[in-house]
């Protein structure tokens, strides 16, 4: 079976807003993608906001907008797989199986990640990718597939957020950044690269990186709510005491994952 991944850098999904009002649906495009990949006409969607694990009244309300997007708007079959339920087992047996596509939301990444571990969760997310159903998610959801990221979480000592290398699933051997258009979290990536001599992926709101089996390639939808006219992809890394920034193309055609995860040896020459 083919296995699938999009990891979306960030981008508004139309969720509403304390003053009453609703956010702009930036990641659109990039969403019909995902239904594209499924190959059905109404694929069935199970959405996890276990990065909202500290709240249930948000967790219900992040899946009631992604209901309303994948669900209204799309015509898919949705349900939501709540944190709670991680712990029976039947439960997460019965909507894994039902699901094409399972999408975790953005929050705190470790929360989301130390949940998964406890309960074993994180093991039935790889039966499920190499099952072949599409796993996808946003911040949160989009860094913990790769080694390491840069994430925003809660820390009970400081009772702040704060950014912070933080060690993830390893599906894939690179350090992931999300709404990497934020100064603070392009600065703090090319110090963290320094330390783990990793390749790092740092994508933009409204930016996704898309792999299928050993194949990649970059997919964007229009920002309305950034301060910038693009989305981008950035492949980052330091060789021989140099930081490297090389553009990942958006393109149709899809490329060999290993050239977006390796270090170019050229620069080793250099």
């Amino acid at each position: 079976m083919m296995k699938k991944i999009v990891a979306i850098g960030g981008g508004e999904n139309g969720r509403l807003l304390e003053n009453g009002h609703f956010t702009e649906y930036e990641t659109e495009p990039i969403d019909k993608e995902i239904i594209r990949l499924t190959e059905k006409q109404k694929p069935n969607f199970l959405f996890i906001a276990h990065s909202q694990a500290q709240s249930m009244e948000i967790e219900e309300a992040y899946y009631q907008t992604m209901k309303k997007n994948y669900g209204e708007k799309f015509g898919c079959n949705c349900q939501d797989l709540k944190s709670t339920e991680l712990q029976n087992i039947e439960i997460v047996k019965e909507k894994i199986k039902w699901a094409d596509i399972i999408y975790e939301g953005g929050g705190d990444t470790i929360t989301m990640l130390n949940l998964w571990r406890k309960t074993g969760f994180d093991k039935v997310l790889w039966d499920a990718w190499n099952s072949g159903k599409v796993i996808c998610g946003i911040s949160a959801g989009a860094v913990c597939w790769f080694r390491a990221c840069s994430s925003e979480s809660l820390t009970v000592e400081e009772s702040k957020q704060y950014l912070d290398d933080i060690e993830c699933l390893n599906w894939f051997n690179a350090y992931f950044t999300p709404h990497g258009d934020e100064k603070d979290r392009y600065e703090l990536t090319k110090e963290q690269l320094r330390q783990n001599n990793l390749t790092g992926i740092l994508l933009s709101n409204c930016a996704a990186i898309e792999i299928l089996d050993d194949k990649y390639r970059l997919i964007t939808s229009k920002p309305t709510t950034y301060k910038f006219d693009k989305p981008y992809g950035l492949k980052t890394y330091w060789i021989n005491n140099r930081y490297i920034e090389e553009n990942i193309i958006e393109s149709n055609e899809f490329k060999n994952l290993n050239e977006l995860l390796l270090k170019q040896n050229k620069y080793e020459r250099d």
